[in-house]
């Protein structure tokens, strides 16, 4: 069976929210648990589950459930289509709870559609902090790597596809993902989570 990797909470109140004081490695396998389903699964350094998505609808379902291994949902993700591009919402959940007067937790819209640069601006607001700020994903070279920045510049998590003990590089769906000290790694599973949407992985 597998276990969930303890990890210091904050703010009991409201959802799951989990920040280290070092940084924190993870690996993302982008499948789910489930078999003939689509999703992605989060595994930590002792290689114990701690995060998944199962998407039991098709591939770029409309809207997606983060959650942890219990089962407990984190994020609802909901896409939303425009005219030229989409734009993902994520909201914070304690269960599958009403939205519709909800305000999103994050939001996340393409800003270089037609440079053929996959770039993301991403927009937070949350209870803690009055005013929204600010980050910035970026695809890096590889199909699935990328990283996120925030608006002074700082890296505070990045992908790459993941490596054995012997320099082996695993399959393209298998990355390695470093989340920077202070960073909520649920936020950060749930803009990986909409990545996997932009690739039509989950």
């Amino acid at each position: 069976m597998a276990k969930v990797h303890a990890l210091p909470q904050v703010d009991s109140s409201s959802s799951s929210s989990y920040i280290s004081s070092k940084p924190e490695t993870f690996t993302i396998w982008m499948k789910s648990l489930v078999m003939q389903t689509n999703g992605c699964t989060v595994y930590n350094e002792n290689g114990d589950v701690v995060y998944r998505v199962d998407n039991y609808d098709k591939k770029g379902s409309d809207e997606v459930y983060l959650m942890d291994l219990r089962g407990n949902v984190l994020f609802t993700i909901l896409t939303r289509k425009l005219f030229l591009s989409r734009r993902w919402r994520g909201y914070k959940s304690d269960g599958f709870l009403k939205l519709r007067n909800q305000k999103p937790y994050f939001q996340v819209q393409n800003t270089e559609i037609f440079q053929g640069n996959l770039s993301c601006r991403i927009t937070v607001r949350s209870r803690e902090a009055p005013e929204s700020c600010h980050y910035k994903l970026e695809a890096l070279a590889g199909k699935l790597a990328f990283k996120i920045t925030s608006s002074n510049g700082e890296i505070v998590a990045e992908a790459k596809r993941k490596q054995s003990s012997s320099g082996v590089l695993l399959g393209d769906d298998v990355l390695t993902l470093v989340v920077e000290p202070h960073v909520d790694h649920s936020f950060i599973i749930g803009l990986v989570t909409v990545y996997g949407l932009m690739h039509h992985k989950l």
